[in-house]
């Protein structure tokens, strides 16, 4: 299969700036001092003196616990056990997940509804659910928020390996009954898009339970106000009209979010995945920064941040789920054609 020539003259520009751009050195603790063996700009390899988690390491030598994913990244099958030897990487200047073989990909879960007893395709059943998180954890797959993603996209932060992002979207009642517990089980978080006309509804969740599931570190983020197809003109509704009711839609939705969750709301779901170049420009000048789409395939650091692909998890086979969790997408620079 013949390589993307747009596609090839990006990946090699990033790797130059890979290979030439300088990279923000972290600073040493002193806490909890190593046999070092080996040590430089952007490497420490130590020998531990007794049991300590990569989230100690990184707290002492990176300054920053929630840089655990860096040292796991760099020791892999390690326990960190006493004697062992490890490796600390002080700079990670890879902000592209890009390779000489290939680059690193964020698939986009999605989900709706979450239920014992489910009929619609939409709907999730909890026992399903539970294994797939199960899954994801023991798989070593790392959910990360949306606002990793938007970094990651503006070329500011390198991301773990296996990234993954879960979003649940319409903010039914079940997401706090099913899901949030479940999440919580595993140490993980998602992000939930809200359309605000249904909050409080008989089965969507309250404003009290949607801040209680932000302050446990999830994100939440707009749906527009009443789920319309923003991509859709009505019959009769002329360009003027059309604009002004997207607007509303938009803009409405992320000033009722803002207030009730006291927040700068800057994510948004497209209702049904449609947008246009209309639809986006509202987006953008309302302060959103991303926009999720339901196009299948994971998110390379050069996508378009407001038509990110985004697989909804709509099977209960387990091979269909697997499949959805592709991280990396191998891709060679070479022209083979004039080989």
């Amino acid at each position: 299969m013949k390589t993307n020539p747009f596609l090839k003259i990006i990946l090699a520009l990033a790797l130059i700036c890979l290979s030439s751009c300088g990279a923000k050195k972290a600073v040493v603790s002193e806490k909890d001092e190593l046999p070092i063996i080996f040590k430089s700009d952007k490497h420490i390899i130590c020998t531990l003196t007794k049991d300590m988690s990569p989230a100690l390491l990184a707290k002492n030598f990176l300054g920053n616990r929630d840089m655990a994913w860096v040292i796991e990244d760099e020791n892999k099958n390690t326990l960190y056990h006493a004697g062992e030897t490890i490796v600390i990487p002080l700079a990670n200047d890879n902000k592209a997940g890009l390779y000489k073989d290939g680059y690193q990909t964020v698939p986009i879960l999605c989900y709706h509804r979450f239920s014992n007893n489910c009929i619609s395709r939409l709907c999730m059943p909890q026992d399903i659910f539970a294994w797939q998180m199960k899954y994801l954890k023991e798989n070593h797959y790392r959910v990360i928020s949306m606002e990793m993603l938007i970094e990651y996209l503006e070329y500011k932060k390198a991301l773990p390996q296996r990234s993954i992002v879960i979003t649940i979207d319409d903010g039914y009642k079940s997401v706090y009954d099913i899901a949030f517990p479940v999440l919580k089980q595993y140490g993980f978080t998602a992000s939930l898009f809200i359309y605000t006309d249904f909050v409080a509804g008989g089965s969507a969740m309250t404003w009290e339970q949607i801040r209680e599931i932000k302050n446990a570190g999830f994100e939440v983020g707009s749906h527009t106000v009443s789920h319309a197809d923003l991509a859709l003109k009505k019959p009769m509704e002329n360009e003027e009209k059309y604009i002004q009711r997207i607007t509303h839609e938009i803009v409405r939705s992320k000033e009722i979010l803002d207030k009730k969750l006291n927040q700068d709301t800057t994510l948004f779901a497209f209702p049904f995945g449609s947008s246009n170049r209309r639809v986006i420009n509202v987006c953008r000048k309302a302060g959103y920064k991303v926009g999720v789409t339901v196009i299948k395939g994971g998110n390379p650091f050069f996508n378009d941040p407001f038509l990110l692909h985004r697989d909804q998890v709509l099977s209960r086979e387990q091979t269909a789920f697997i499949s959805r969790l592709n991280t990396f997408q191998s891709v060679s620079l070479e022209d083979k054609d004039n080989e």
